[in-house]
């Protein structure tokens, strides 16, 4: 099969296509923003990658085109596919029809948590003596891929619950029908596809009625938004994690995990409680997949985090620069309350305002107490900012300052930092190269 896919390099779509190559397919594709660490992976794969969606670069004998969910009409490529009569599809149903209707499909969904669950999930497998498939929405320390076919019945999946692609306006996981499920927690996020949290609800619902009775669906009990969404009907197995209620299957309390009369003792290099219910969430998942809970354990001990979460990149001068894809004010929150704890000087936040739901305006009003554990706040002005940060600045509980751009913000941290201060850049996107770009200013 020869399949070209538009929006190759986003991360889904990245994973995509190294299961493509791994099946045997004949694999291309083009993105506007060609760059490591996904560029590199897919050079390495032999997969060709054109820069920009020039009309020309299609193809006339591809098989498919699998369609990123970023693709709009009025971009040329597929509108060139449209006027030709190409046969398109998008990535998560490629990906359903040709891999998961096979495979038993370990699902994590949820707001928060989901790469690092998944990841902990796929390690787990693969250290019990498992070769499972996966596609994971970042980097796992313990792989050298996020994305791989596998050998066993067994595919970990992050189920995110954006839409599929600009003609299939349902969440991405619709598309996965697993037979194990963690929901984590849910919040209201993606102002630009969903109206409100209601919207979302009904899209987590959808997802639960496709799952069959054998099924289990794992449930953080704590989440009253979940709670609400499993009132609305399952009709499957349900087992509950909780961090405040010991009548839970599996209650979480400290770093012990009790399930009935048993309790296990967890032990993570990754800081805080919300990594430890991601573990907890990873242990009951694998535990349905046949692994038992002291080899998870054991597992987790060895699991190296994630990239780009709560990842120390450099440490200069005594100073450590750690790099985090926290963008909504509950990640926020809990990376800065994690870090705080073991920060010997200041905790220096670098916030990039980027996402649509963000800029926006929509978490504005939770914004500001979301950044409270942060001694120092930095932002950059937003052209197209829908929300007045000054006002954040004037009202939030801690130190905001504003700078113009990137450069104004590393001129500042490396010529402010002292020994023992912690610089968390807080982004899920490039930011303007800050990491790389700070590091080298305050090795000067």
């Amino acid at each position: 099969m020869k399949i070209y896919i538009l929006g190759i390099c986003g991360t889904f779509m990245a994973g995509i296509a190294q299961i493509a190559r791994e099946l045997g397919c004949e694999v291309a594709g083009s993105d506007a923003n060609v760059y490591p660490p996904m560029s590199t992976q897919l050079e390495q794969a032999g997969i060709e990658l054109h820069h920009g969606y020039a009309a020309e670069a299609l193809p006339e004998d591809c098989d498919v085109f699998i369609v990123g969910n970023a693709i709009t009409r009025g971009n040329p490529q597929f509108e060139a596919i449209l006027e030709r009569g190409m046969r398109y599809t998008s990535g998560p149903q490629w990906l359903y029809e040709e891999v998961l209707q096979r495979r038993w499909v370990l699902a994590v969904a949820g707001t928060h948590g989901k790469t690092t669950a998944s990841s902990m999930l796929a390690w787990i497998l693969d250290y019990a003596g498992l070769d499972p498939g996966y596609l994971i929405g970042g980097m796992s320390q313990n792989f050298s891929q996020s994305a791989k076919l596998g050998s066993d019945p067994f595919f970990i999946i992050e189920a995110d619950e954006y839409d599929s692609a600009l003609f299939d306006k349902r969440s991405k996981f619709i598309h996965y029908h697993p037979r194990t499920l963690i929901l984590n927690n849910l919040e209201f996020d993606h102002a630009d596809i969903f109206d409100d949290l209601a919207a979302i609800k009904r899209q987590f619902h959808h997802l639960v009625r496709t799952l069959p009775a054998s099924a289990l669906v794992i449930v953080n009990q704590d989440d009253e938004e979940l709670r609400e969404v499993m009132q609305m009907g399952c009709w499957s197995e349900q087992q509950e994690f909780s961090a405040s209620n010991p009548r839970a299957d599996f209650y979480l309390q400290h770093d012990q995990l009790h399930q009935g009369s048993s309790s296990y003792s967890l032990q993570l290099s990754q800081q805080g409680q919300f990594n430890a219910l991601n573990a907890s969430a990873a242990i009951i998942a694998a535990r349905h997949a046949g692994v038992t809970i002291e080899t998870s354990l054991d597992a987790l001990r060895e699991f190296n985090g994630v990239k780009r979460r709560q990842e120390i990149i450099a440490e200069i001068n005594g100073v450590k620069i750690i790099d985090d894809f926290a963008h909504h004010p509950t990640a926020i929150a809990l990376t800065l309350q994690a870090l705080k704890k073991n920060c010997a000087g200041r905790l220096i936040a670098v916030l990039d305002i980027r996402s649509n739901t963000m800029k926006s305006g929509a978490h504005g009003a939770r914004l500001g107490q979301s950044i409270a554990d942060a001694d120092l706040v930095l932002l950059c002005e937003t052209p197209d900012l829908q929300w007045d940060i000054k006002q954040l600045a004037e009202s939030a509980p801690t130190i905001v300052e504003i700078k113009t751009d990137v450069q104004q913000v590393i001129d500042y941290l490396s010529q402010n930092c002292q020994r023992g201060d912690q610089i968390v850049i807080m982004s899920n996107g490039g930011f303007d190269n800050i990491h790389q770009r700070l590091i080298q200013a305050m090795q000067n």
